[in-house]
């Protein structure tokens, strides 16, 4: 049900609205009534309807004042205005702030229906568009992440499906008008950039993109898009590949980048065109650590840095953002690394809080 909020100094003036309009056909409820601008402000706040029909003319805040700050706070809601004035500064303001309709006293019953029906469709068309926008960042999210893990692994092949799927996205296609395929280009291009810096690209983006403007045709954008990633793939892998050695500095800040991921040191050697061996040998030469103990040294640390400072961090999410997806095996970890428990490092560092406090 769509929720009404009815404002007009008279008590007889709103029970007339209350009486003339087709609620339940409409899928509307009146859930609140007010007497001016002011309190009505106060019941929006409090009810949230979808839709307010006030007068104009009140004691106090009267409609004008009520229709500005509906517009500046709550641009999504709908308004009727309803006045026993035919006044033409009146009506001007209604436009002003986009009121849907003007009406005037005596409320014709036919009249007044034929826009809240009018205000039913609006609001449905809304809602409708949400649903589709949350659909669509549902699927550019699941889309980011493939893209990432591809990403990450080199795998130009991944990267390719993932863009012949997108080529294939009817929902996508039919949803997207120009100025929204231009948000997701923006979006994917945005992540790119941030999968160049996590992967130590040292060539920027705007060197590998286009500066051409970004295509309306949906089809058109997602070769664009796909150009891109490709492009930035190609040079990350030039980059690793063929160098004249291995830059450990690399490999040390690209784990401290990827610590939450399930990172293996064969898949660290492959990303980085080596052997296991060699890699794991200059690693340990030059850290005096080997690759596994400092992968682990860093979820230590930020483990016990997030339990800490924030309280509110459940431990089962601290494990999660640390990497572990088993909170036991967690716990079992950070115990043989600190020599306590999560929860007594946590009631520690509380203890330490309140001394300090105290202090």
């Amino acid at each position: 049900m769509f929720k009404v909020l009815v404002v007009d100094d008279e008590q007889w003036n709103r029970d007339i609205i209350k009486s003339l309009g087709r609620w339940g056909e409409l899928e509307m409820e009146i859930v609140g009534e007010a007497e001016d601008g002011l309190e009505a402000i106060k019941l929006i706040e409090h009810l949230n309807p979808d839709l307010i029909i006030t007068d104009m003319r009140m004691p106090g805040a009267g409609g004008e004042q009520l229709m500005r700050s509906i517009h500046e706070r709550y641009p999504d809601k709908k308004i009727i205005v309803v006045s026993g004035y035919d006044d033409f500064n009146y009506a001007k303001q209604a436009i002003r702030y986009k009121a849907v309709d003007y009406l005037l006293k005596p409320i014709d019953p036919q009249e007044l229906n034929t826009v809240l029906q009018k205000c039913k469709e609006a609001l449905q068309q809304r809602i409708e568009r949400q649903e589709i926008d949350l659909e669509l960042s549902a699927k550019l999210a699941a889309y980011k992440k493939r893209l990432g893990s591809y990403f990450h692994e080199m795998n130009m092949e991944g990267i390719r499906k993932v863009f012949l799927e997108l080529h294939a996205d009817d929902l996508l296609e039919a949803s997207l008008k120009p100025e929204f395929i231009r948000y997701y280009v923006q979006e994917l291009l945005l992540f790119l950039n941030e999968l160049c810096v996590a992967n130590v690209l040292s060539v920027p983006l705007d060197h590998l993109v286009d500066h051409a403007e970004v295509p309306n045709s949906f089809h058109q954008a997602v070769d664009f898009m796909s150009g891109c990633y490709l492009a930035a793939m190609e040079e990350l892998i030039k980059q690793r590949k063929f160098k004249n050695k291995l830059n450990l500095a690399e490999v040390k800040l690209y784990l401290e980048r990827h610590y939450a991921e399930p990172v293996s040191l064969e898949q660290l050697a492959k990303l980085f065109f080596v052997s296991k061996e060699y890699l794991s040998k200059s690693f340990k030469q030059e850290y005096d650590c080997t690759v596994t103990d400092y992968l682990l040294q860093l979820r230590m640390e930020k483990s016990m840095e997030w339990l800490t400072l924030d309280e509110e961090i459940s431990i089962k999410r601290i494990a999660e953002m640390a990497g572990y997806e088993d909170v036991s095996y967690f716990h079992r970890v950070f115990k043989k690394h600190f020599g306590v428990s999560p929860g007594d490092a946590r009631k520690a560092s509380q203890g330490l809080k309140m001394s300090n406090e105290k202090v």
